[in-house]
């Protein structure tokens, strides 16, 4: 059962580590390209706010995004301020956040996110999880894949795997972490057995890794869609 509390703890000190080393930027660096191709940190940063505005959005009932478009323009627009303007920013939304997260609601309904996808109102805590502590590692100033909380990388390579499963165009795919948990993922043919570091497996899940750490059985690293 997901713990929705739990989660907006995790997501405050989530928040609380990046906000601490994004601090150790000056603008210049925050201008700097981070990881993900095209975007600055400003973007990455710029982004963190927008998707903390989404997501209360989501809770409240309201389209995450007017759309792409004005998603994409929003973004553009703040990833070019100022640090200690983006830092505001991303404080002040992540405040919101966890205000509207504690307001008294039915945490078992189901809310709409971008594209027309369909979750319950109790996963959406771990989804902002997901987009705080994945950007941070995004934003190339430290924070790794492996610093990621070991209880994150267990549940959003669980998650991932549940994303891909019943695709075709992936085979079927044991995923197993050196530790010893496996998933489960990709459609119902072939039988690709992936194993490596927990953080390799979450990296190329999420295609910030192209997988070249991992050990492939019964098969070619398999293909995945884009998220």
């Amino acid at each position: 059962m997901i713990d929705h509390e739990s989660d907006l703890a995790h997501v405050r000190e989530a928040t609380e580590r990046l906000l601490t080393a994004a601090a150790s930027l000056d603008n210049a660096a925050a201008a700097e390209p981070s990881r993900l191709p095209g975007w600055t940190r400003g973007h990455v940063l710029a982004h963190v706010a927008r998707n903390a505005d989404a997501l209360v959005n989501v809770l409240q009932g309201l389209p995450m995004y007017p759309d792409a478009a004005t998603r994409d323009a929003d973004i553009e627009r703040d990833s070019g301020r100022p640090l200690d303007v983006q830092l505001a920013d991303v404080r002040r939304t992540a405040d919101r956040f966890q205000a509207v997260g504690a307001e008294p609601a039915d945490w078992s309904r189901t809310v709409e996110l971008r594209n027309g996808v369909l979750d319950s109102a109790s996963r959406i805590p771990f989804r902002r999880w997901a987009e705080v502590d994945l950007h941070h590692v995004d934003l190339g100033i430290g924070y790794e894949l492996e610093d990621l909380p070991e209880e994150f990388v267990s549940r959003e390579i669980e998650f991932l795997a549940d994303r891909f499963a019943g695709l075709e165009t992936v085979p079927a795919t044991t995923l197993r972490a050196d530790g010893g948990q496996a998933w489960k993922t990709g459609g119902t043919t072939g039988g690709v057995a992936v194993t490596g570091g927990a953080a390799e497996i979450l990296g190329w899940l999420t295609g910030r890794r192209d997988g070249a750490a991992l050990r492939t059985e019964g098969g070619p690293l398999p293909k995945l869609p884009p998220l």
